[in-house]
């Protein structure tokens, strides 16, 4: 055997053996896997952006304020600030040139181009799109552009899941969960804050919903991110311990109602202005390359103005945070920054540049606390006297409301800050912000919710498809072909018994893959089987048949093999999994008539020495007008299938007819009678 065929052969077993495994061991080793590369691609996004802020914010002699946790560098002045518009239009030019040349799908804000890919085509995300885009986002950033990290290392983590996907050819919901957990890998890692970076990757796919799904992956994948990228760059959190940030006064809550309020409107202007500047540019007629240029020279002049614009602005946002230079300030400056970092933003990113619009949301809400803080301090009674909790809050309440994420923003800037004190006036802040921005979010490809993404369109559609195992519904295959067989022996096989195509299956039982007609008469019909290009598309057992109709309707198959422990189980097509659901459904549909209109919900516990306890569902003598409806085991809720053995401590829910209570209390009662009671 050749050292490719050896390759193949092994990379085969491997994607066997994932496919088939158990969610949790399964997500444990690909969730660390992608967190490991994700860890290590904001890493060198890091680098590269602190590298590229040193060469071109070097020529204009600027050296950007840096928050605590990354050096606590003040804010200065340029010494060559003329240069300011040159160096950022010289960013925006080569950035544009590098992102449109060579994959214009890097364009604008990372998540939201993670986000449609983890709806639509989880597995299309191309392998040169998180390597242009961090190349092009750290120039962007670095010449001082308006943008944030988390965009860029977002990409890098879903790029990194969805190339993943295509080398263990994951089926799609796999697919979408690792690039779920990557995105969460990626922005949990550059923000050093593991939990909210998790959290996000399942709350920010939707508006008003989350991906149940991959919670477990995220956290695997965030924590590894974030332990591989302390390694390297450090744990400190970006703001350091957050000054005095506490909440004992409930009489506050009057200024942090202001807040919310003030955060919700201001959102509503982020969200306008942003994609209001992007549809602008879209009518201009310079190339493309070109009007990241030209937003660079707008976003230069600003800063001659207002230098806080430039890059991610943490500086700023970590000197919000202390009171003494927060009152050094000019007062002017504190409000005119979070809507000139709108207008910044929105030039840089709008206007195709690379960058991501999650840090200047933040940056936006941090400056606006800031200022509301400065305008009470005065004259409010019961204020605060440190301003780092309004600025704290705001963080939260703007971004939260604008990214419609609000418990994954609240976690990441506590984590950001050291500190979980101010969680409680946050959510009401959040709650207002949200009731104003409304149905708006700054992520344009965010669905409403599980029901509306393509990823979920069969479990919604047909529900009791998510119940019934592809297992159960398999049937056996017609043709089998032998990897060892001729193309030609194989071609003749199916056109004797008129089918599409058929399993390859070697001498031990093991899938190889599938063929179908069309390829073996384009092929070389002395060649053997195996050594085809094979489709490798396969589902596991324990897939549920809207997984299987998922498989099928991503790959355009008529059929597709069913694989258990690693052997083949049998195939499905389309009319078996729809015969499967008709009956099913039917069978539903029956034993609830039996019931009738007068029937009611009877729930109980299995006790030791039930005679219940051991019992498979299906040899139970269950009274004729009840249906057994759910299997609680602990925390997972078990789908009652013939199949199932019943356990000791289950708790039972079942819908029965008022003739058949008394029988099925006294089943539900009946034990299993001792030695001594026998005798």
């Amino acid at each position: 055997m050749n050292l490719r065929s050896r390759r193949d052969l092994l990379l085969r077993k491997l994607r066997l053996r994932i496919r088939s495994a158990a969610y949790l061991r399964k997500w444990i080793v690909l969730g660390a896997v992608i967190g490991v590369i994700s860890g290590l691609g904001a890493a060198l996004f890091f680098v590269a952006l602190d590298l590229a802020s040193q060469v071109f914010l070097g020529l204009a002699g600027f050296v950007p304020a840096s928050p605590l946790g990354e050096g606590a560098k003040p804010i200065t002045d340029a010494t060559r600030p003329w240069m300011l518009p040159i160096v950022v239009g010289l960013g925006g030019l080569i950035a544009g040139i590098i992102v449109f040349r060579l994959a214009p799908e890097a364009e604008g804000h990372g998540t939201d181009a993670a986000i449609a890919a983890f709806h639509h085509g989880p597995r299309r995300i191309r392998a040169r799109i998180p390597l242009v885009k961090l190349v092009a986002s750290a120039i962007t950033i670095g010449s001082g552009g308006s943008g944030g990290r988390e965009g860029p290392t977002a990409q890098i983590g879903a790029g990194f899941g969805s190339f993943l996907a295509r080398l263990l050819d994951l089926d799609a919901r796999d697919a979408r969960i690792a690039v779920s957990t990557g995105m969460g890998a990626g922005i949990g890692a550059i923000f050093r804050a593991p939990l909210g970076g998790a959290v996000l990757a399942v709350e920010i796919p939707y508006r008003d919903d989350v991906e149940s799904d991959a919670l477990v992956p995220a956290f695997v994948g965030s924590i590894v991110a974030f332990s591989v990228f302390g390694a390297i760059i450090g744990f400190s959190p970006i703001f350091g311990r957050a000054g005095g940030a506490g909440f004992t006064d409930p009489r506050q809550l009057i200024y942090y109602t202001l807040i919310g309020l003030a955060c919700g409107i201001v959102g509503r202007l982020y969200i306008a202005g942003f994609y209001g500047m992007t549809r602008w540019f879209k009518t201009w007629p310079l190339p493309r390359e070109l009007r990241p240029a030209v937003a660079g020279v707008a976003v230069g002049c600003l800063a001659l103005a207002l230098p806080g614009v430039l890059g991610t602005g943490y500086g700023w946002v970590q000197a919000g945070f202390d009171r003494n230079t927060l009152l050094s300030l000019p007062l002017w400056v504190i409000l005119a920054l979070p809507f000139a970092k709108i207008l910044a933003t929105s030039l840089s990113i709008g206007s195709g540049g690379s960058g991501g619009i999650f840090g200047p949301g933040m940056f936006i809400g941090a400056l606006l606390g800031a200022g509301i803080w400065r305008l009470l301090e005065p004259f409010a009674p019961g204020l605060p006297a440190d301003p780092s909790a309004f600025v704290i809050v705001a963080m939260m309440a703007l971004f939260g409301s604008t990214a419609r994420a609000p418990l994954a923003v609240m976690l990441m800037v506590a984590e950001m800050t050291d500190s979980l004190a101010m969680l409680a006036p946050a959510m009401l802040a959040i709650g207002l912000a949200t009731l104003i921005v409304g149905d708006r979010s700054i992520y344009s490809s965010q669905l409403r919710n599980r029901s509306e993404s393509p990823a979920h369109r069969f479990r919604f559609a047909l529900p009791l498809m998510n119940a019934i195992p592809a297992g159960d519904a398999a049937r056996s295959p017609r043709v089998v072909l032998d990897p060892d067989q001729t193309v030609k022996a194989a071609r003749t096989r199916l056109e004797a018994t008129g089918v599409p195509g058929a399993p390859v299956v070697d001498k031990r039982g093991s899938l190889r893959g599938s063929v179908d007609l069309v390829a073996l008469v384009a092929a070389d019909q002395a060649a053997k089987v195996g050594d085809l290009a094979l489709d490798r598309t396969f589902v596991s057992a324990d897939d549920s048949l809207d997984d299987v109709l998922g498989v099928l309707a991503d790959g355009h198959q008529s059929w597709v093999p069913v694989v258990a422990n690693d052997r083949l189980a049998g195939i499905l097509s389309t009319r078996d999994v729809v015969a499967a659901y008709r009956g099913a459904l039917a069978a539903n549909v029956r034993q609830v008539n039996t019931v009738g209109s007068t029937g009611s919900l009877l729930e109980a516990e299995i006790s030791p020495g039930s005679v219940l306890a051991g019992k498979p569902v299906s040899e139970t003598a269950w009274p004729r007008e009840s249906v057994l409806v759910s299997v609680m085991r602990g925390e997972k809720v078990i789908v009652p299938r013939g199949n199932v053995v019943l356990e000791a401590g289950d708790h039972l829910t079942v819908f029965t007819a008022p003739a058949a209570r008394e029988e099925l209390h006294t089943l539900l009662a009946s034990r299993i009678a001792t030695e001594a009671e026998a005798s």
